[in-house]
């Protein structure tokens, strides 16, 4: 049997996780059912299906081997007594997709077991169904999760991709000819590290903690799903510039502003820290299924009254981050997780994990999502909405993926910080709809 060591953020990812902050990803696709029978047949094919995928037979094992550079760390090694029936569930009937996914989205996947779910809903009307999907962010990024679930649904019609060489297995115990190489890469990632961390340093110095979207974490979630005709958007960013990120990152801010303003809370001096992650991923690289994660931190000028402005101060702090580039700024930070040794990792995640308010208040997320229609038993998907894990101390998080010529908003709350969700899901409608007017479109 093979293993493979973790990368180091999945490794972080691994051990920052809580009972009340559980580090998975979720997406949860609704399709339209050919039958009220479709949603039973959908859970038998994705149980038949995970059997064949070798990627979701994977469980993550702990490292305690003495004298081992590994020592402390984990690896992903595929699962001897793996039964897809432990993973795949079929519910009752539901006339409310996203209330019974905020349940399931609050319990932690079984560590002991390869770590992620597959929750076919029936709907009540008898003419759809949703599967939300879960994985941990130790076994898959955004991109790796949607290629796992996309080999138990039916196949795709998809560009032929030239293989990837094997990689050879990595042992546990080095190579004693290599030691002097791995000394001279150990003092050169320290240097990267002390470079890194003097950048991040700097950024923090200057921000304001906003304490909106802070909690103390309750352990249960609460989710809402926005679609968003992308072509809207796009008038958006045709009348005013920038990128279509630029624009569902601004609509966010409106969005929080409409929020807080309406529940009382008020958005004078509300700028709120987001962190946008920036996949390092490469084509083809060594290492195809860790994480590579870097981020950019900006303010959300969620006090800003006009739309307009708001969408040019996210335009303009985006342009500088991009500027800067992924390794420098506050939301560099996870890449300091190459730099730290696993024993590091395993002592230090708790830390870690409270740590993550002092940087960021909310994530902004994008999750891609193939152009192509997606179907399961031959029922066509009709919308996914991404979620994104809820940080230690922070009470909102949101993802937002296109599909098929719609923006789909995956929100994911504490349902004990924010019970009011949906009023944060109308304002993010409103929001765009009130850009189009201040555009003229």
């Amino acid at each position: 049997m093979t293993s493979d060591l973790l990368a180091p953020l999945d490794l972080a990812f691994w051990n920052i996780e809580s009972d009340r902050n559980p580090m998975h990803l979720g997406a949860l696709g609704v399709f339209s059912a050919h039958s009220p029978t479709a949603g039973a047949h959908a859970a038998d094919l994705l149980a038949a299906r995970a059997a064949a995928v070798p990627g979701l037979r994977m469980r993550i094992r702990d490292v305690w081997q003495p004298l081992s550079l590994s020592f402390g760390s984990a690896t992903r090694e595929a699962d001897p007594d793996f039964d897809p029936l432990h993973h795949v569930r079929l519910h009752a009937p539901t006339a409310d997709f996203q209330e019974v996914a905020g349940r399931l989205m609050e319990r932690p996947l079984e560590r002991g077991r390869p770590p992620w779910e597959a929750h076919v809903l029936p709907g009540e009307d008898g003419v759809s169904f949703a599967v939300l999907f879960k994985f941990h962010h130790a076994l898959a990024d955004g991109l790796r999760a949607l290629t796992l679930a996309a080999a138990i649904l039916d196949p795709m019609d998809m560009p032929e991709r030239r293989p990837r060489p094997e990689e050879p297995a990595r042992g546990l115990l080095p190579d004693v000819r290599k030691l002097p190489g791995l000394v001279r890469g150990a003092l050169s990632d320290v240097g990267r590290a002390l470079d890194i961390g003097a950048s991040v340093a700097r950024s923090t110095l200057d921000v304001r903690s906003s304490a909106a979207l802070t909690s103390e974490p309750s352990g249960t979630r609460r989710t809402a799903g926005v679609v968003v005709d992308l072509d809207d958007v796009h008038r958006i960013r045709k009348t005013v510039g920038g990128t279509v990120n630029d624009v569902l990152i601004a609509v966010v801010a409106g969005a929080l502003r409409r929020w807080l303003d309406e529940r009382g809370d008020g958005s004078e001096g509300v700028a709120p820290r987001a962190l946008i992650p920036v996949s390092k991923r490469r084509p083809r690289s060594a290492q195809p299924q860790g994480n590579r994660l870097s981020g950019y931190l900006i303010r959300l000028p969620v006090d800003d009254p006009d739309p307009l402005g708001r969408l040019d101060s996210v335009r303009a702090a985006m342009d500088r981050n991009k500027d800067a580039g992924p390794n420098r700024g506050a939301g560099a930070v996870a890449l300091l997780a190459d730099h730290v040794p696993a024993l590091g990792h395993r002592l230090g995640g708790p830390l870690a994990a409270q740590a993550a308010r002092l940087w960021f208040d909310i994530l902004v997320t994008s999750v891609p999502l193939p152009g192509i229609g997606l179907k399961l038993g031959g029922n066509p998907v009709t919308a996914v909405f991404p979620y994104a894990p809820l940080a230690r101390g922070q009470s909102l998080a949101v993802a937002v993926s296109t599909f098929r010529g719609h923006v789909h908003y995956g929100l994911v709350a504490d349902a004990a910080a924010v019970p009011d969700l949906d009023l944060f899901a109308r304002a993010l409608t409103e929001e765009v709809e009130t850009l189009i007017t201040a555009c003229g479109s």
